[in-house]
């Protein structure tokens, strides 16, 4: 086997249509393709980042809900590489994103901040 990259991540939501105005309007992705799966009762809306396929939204009726912080086992969060984190953290601000102080990591020295999406998963912007 030889993994080449990753290829997509799925979220599934609580509120189709506020995570849908999350992703594509606040975090700015890119629509590819939104389909309403009837037999489900189910939308699937596939977004990219700068042309690159990465996140599968998915909606469900009464999907459970995942516990995520402090420390859960599972999927830690969703990191975005920025090039300049002091204007991002300003863009999604002025969107009425709340993020956490800015933090250096440890290891690499650089810089990055945590933000959660409308389901409160926890994404991060790491500066590049």
């Amino acid at each position: 086997m030889q993994l080449k990259k990753v290829h997509h991540i799925a979220i599934i939501c609580s509120d189709y249509a506020m995570s849908k105005h999350f992703y594509t309007e606040i975090l700015a992705l890119e629509v590819i393709r939104e389909v309403y799966r009837k037999e489900r009762d189910s939308y699937k809306l596939d977004l990219a980042l700068n042309g690159e396929y990465v996140i599968e939204l998915f909606s469900f009726p009464n999907p459970p809900k995942r516990p995520s912080r402090p420390e859960a086992q599972g999927l830690r969060h969703l990191a975005f590489e920025v090039k300049n984190i002091e204007k991002a953290i300003e863009e999604l601000s002025s969107k009425g994103v709340a993020l956490e102080p800015v933090r250096v990591d440890e290891f690499t020295g650089k810089r990055f901040t945590f933000f959660s999406d409308p389901d409160d998963l926890p994404l991060e912007l790491y500066e590049i």
